[in-house]
């Protein structure tokens, strides 16, 4: 399984840290609420993605924070957000 750290990213995200010891994402399906505002939540939807994606590249993890950041609001769980980061991140890979 590929993990993810704060430091792997290339951005800085805030911590809530009042809710950091709430179970976190571990898999589909997913439907608890996915606040794009804490780096406790970023790290283990983006981590299972790369896994399911088969990189360890950087490049593709950057790509994937690119996606986060600019995903549509009515996306609101993690299942959701794990699906569109991995549905759109095999769009933008997939050769031409």
């Amino acid at each position: 399984m590929v993990i993810v750290k704060a430091s792997d990213l290339k951005y800085k995200y805030p911590r809530d840290i009042k809710h950091r010891d709430l179970p976190k994402f571990s898999g589909l399906p997913d439907p608890a609420p996915f606040n794009r505002h804490d780096l406790y939540e970023i790290l283990p939807v983006i981590s299972a993605a790369m896994d399911e994606l088969g990189t360890v590249d950087g490049q593709h993890l950057h790509l994937l924070e690119d996606l986060l950041n600019e995903m549509p609001g009515f996306l609101s769980t993690r299942g959701e957000v794990f699906d569109y980061l991995v549905g759109s991140a095999r769009e933008c890979l997939r050769p031409d």
